[in-house]
C-alpha cells in the first residue's frame, strides 16, 4: 500500500492524502459506508458507485457466522460475492467482544462467543480473525483487539491494551507466515490503538503498534458510551504518536460535526452505521441539521429534503417522502439511505477541497455555525 500525504491544513491537523489499495484509490479524508453483512443496507452497489463511495466496510464476525468465510472464499471472495469492485476494509471481530459482552469470555487464547444466531459456542482467536479476513480478501484487514467498555478503571484498561498488543503481535506473525492477498496485490493491515480514556495508555498502545510497522493505524474504543469530549480526547491522546506517513482511522464515528472535528485532529478515515440506520427510521441529514420526515410539518411540504440533495433524490418532495414512510413503502428507506450517504460523502469531499484550498478551518466553522443537531423539525 502506498499512502501519500499531499497537504496539511495550516491551522489544524487536517490532512489531504491518497491511499493506493489493490482494488483502487481512496482519497482522504474519506467516509466508508458500512456493509455489515456484505451489503450496505437497502442500496445496490451501483448506487454506491453513483455516490462515489470509494471504499466500504464489511464485518468479519457476522460474515464468519453467516454464510461463512470458506463459502465466500469458494465463491470468489467478498468483492465478487457482493458484486463490489472497489476497496473493502474488514474489521477484526474485536468490536463484538464489546458489543456482545453477555455472550463471550476473554482469555489469552482469544474470545469464546456464544453465537447470537443459534447459541453455538465458538472461539475467535487472533489467528482465526486474520484467516477469516484473508478468505474474505479485503483490501484492509484489522488486527484483532479487545475493545474495553466505558467506563472501566485504569487497571482493567491497562491489562486490556497489553492483551491487545500481544494479540497484535500474533496477528503480525500470522501475516508474515501466510502473506494474504487481495485481488492482484497484498492485503494490508491496520492495528487498533486502545487505552480507554487514559492518556498514558493511549500513548503506550500507539507506540507499541507503531513498533510493529503496520500499514495504518486505527483509534478504537471510541463511541462506546463515553461523553463526546472523552471521544475527542482519545483521538488527541493517540494521533500525535502515530506516523505522519501512515493513514489514521477513527472506528465507528460519527455525526457530521464529529467527523469534521476528527478531521481537524488529523484523522483520515471514518465509518459509521448512522447514515443508513437513522434513514430507516425517517431521519435525513440536512445542512441545517437532522430532519424527521415522519413529522406532520412535512405533510404538504413541496420542497426537496435539502438544497444539497443528489439528483437521484432531489425530485421527490418532503411530502412524498413522508407519505412513503407512513405507507410502509421500501422506497422511502432506500431514498433516505441514499441521501444520508450522499450527505456524508459530500461532507468529506468538501473537507478535502477545503484542505487543498488552505481554508479547512473556515469550512468547518461555517458548517458548525449552521448545523443545529437538535433543533430541526
Amino acid at each position: 500500500m502506498s499512502f501519500t500525504l499531499l497537504q496539511t491544513d495550516p491551522r489544524s491537523r487536517a490532512r489531504l492524502g491518497r491511499l493506493e489499495l489493490p482494488h483502487g484509490t481512496v482519497d482522504t479524508p474519506m467516509f466508508m459506508p458500512v456493509g455489515t453483512q456484505g451489503s450496505v443496507k437497502t442500496l445496490h452497489p451501483a448506487e454506491l458507485e453513483l455516490l462515489d463511495a470509494r471504499i466500504i466496510l464489511g464485518n468479519t464476525y457476522h460474515l464468519w457466522l453467516r454464510p461463512g468465510h470458506e463459502t465466500i472464499r469458494q465463491l470468489g471472495r467478498l468483492h465478487r460475492f457482493a458484486n463490489w469492485r472497489r476497496p473493502i476494509l474488514t474489521d477484526s471481530g474485536g468490536f463484538q467482544v464489546w458489543s456482545l459482552a453477555k455472550l463471550r469470555k476473554i482469555s489469552e487464547e482469544g474470545v469464546r462467543f456464544q453465537s447470537h444466531l443459534d447459541g453455538t459456542r465458538l472461539l475467535l482467536t487472533p489467528e482465526l480473525s486474520m484467516e477469516i479476513q484473508a478468505a474474505l480478501g479485503s483490501d484492509v484487514a484489522m488486527l484483532f483487539d479487545e475493545c474495553p467498555p466505558y467506563p472501566c478503571d485504569k487497571a482493567y484498561a491497562a491489562r486490556s491494551l497489553e492483551l491487545t498488543q500481544r494479540w497484535a503481535t500474533r496477528c503480525k506473525d500470522w501475516i508474515h507466515t501466510h502473506q494474504p492477498r487481495s485481488g492482484d496485490g497484498r492485503q494490508h493491515h491496520f492495528g487498533i490503538v486502545q487505552g480507554s480514556v487514559y492518556a498514558e495508555l493511549r500513548e503506550q498502545s500507539a507506540r507499541g503498534l507503531v513498533d510493529l510497522d503496520l500499514d495504518g493505524y486505527a483509534i478504537g474504543g471510541v463511541s462506546v458510551g463515553e461523553p463526546e469530549e472523552e471521544m475527542f480526547r482519545a483521538i488527541e491522546h493517540s494521533v500525535p504518536f502515530l506516523p505522519e506517513t501512515k493513514p489514521r482511522y477513527a472506528m465507528g464515528l460519527g455525526t457530521p460535526p464529529q467527523i469534521l472535528e476528527m478531521i481537524a485532529r488529523g484523522v483520515d478515515l471514518f465509518d459509521c452505521v448512522m447514515p443508513t440506520r437513522v434513514a430507516r427510521h425517517g431521519m435525513a441529514f440536512t445542512l441545517d441539521g437532522p430532519l424527521h420526515i415522519r413529522n406532520q410539518i412535512h405533510a404538504r411540504d413541496p420542497r426537496p429534503l435539502c438544497e444539497c440533495a443528489h439528483p437521484h433524490v432531489a425530485g421527490f418532495s418532503r411530502a412524498y417522502l413522508r407519505h412513503l414512510f407512513h405507507a410502509g413503502e421500501i422506497l422511502g428507506l432506500r431514498l433516505l439511505s441514499f441521501h444520508n450517504l450522499h450527505f456524508y460523502l459530500r461532507l468529506v469531499a468538501g473537507a478535502r477541497e477545503a484542505i487543498a484550498a488552505g481554508n479547512f478551518t473556515e469550512f468547518k466553522d461555517s458548517f458548525l455555525r449552521r448545523y443545529q443537531p437538535d433543533q430541526h423539525p
